[in-house]
């Protein structure tokens, strides 16, 4: 029921000429979507698409109240993308291996990996590098 239904009021707006009202419906319903599986990690997600939407305006050529070098702006924005991939997916095996070399008892977290990580964040890096500005909200 949920992809019939999203379709029909996605383009119902679009019908009645609401462009940004289609959009925000679309955000909404993913952002729904999502938080379906698991609403735990749907902060994790809010947060990587605001941040990678700060990122990616401050690297827009128009926006001109940023005064940081943009290819530094750009390899801080990737290796926070990656680093948060990398925490979600390697933390546990990090941990393994470190107790394993130095005899040590560490806990592991054992953190699940929240659903389709790497696509977001491999999809925003690639959205930052080429696009800059683009609304990466719009891509869910």
């Amino acid at each position: 029921m949920f992809l019939p239904l999203s379709f029909f009021i996605y383009f119902f707006l679009l019908q009645k000429r609401l462009m940004v009202g289609a959009k925000g419906f679309l955000v909404f319903a993913s952002l729904f979507f999502y938080s379906w599986w698991n609403i735990s990690y749907l902060p994790i997600i809010l947060s990587s698409l605001l941040f990678n939407y700060v990122i990616g305006n401050s690297l827009n050529e128009n926006f001109k109240k940023v005064h940081i070098h943009k290819k530094s702006l750009l390899i801080f924005g990737i290796a926070a993308n990656v680093a948060l991939l990398g925490y979600f997916k390697y933390t546990d095996f990090l941990i393994e291996n470190v107790n394993l070399a130095l005899n040590t008892s560490v806990p592991l977290l054992h953190l699940s990996l929240p659903l389709a990580i790497s696509f977001f964040t491999f999809q925003q890096i690639g959205l930052n590098e080429k696009f800059g500005c683009l609304n990466y909200y719009f891509f869910l």
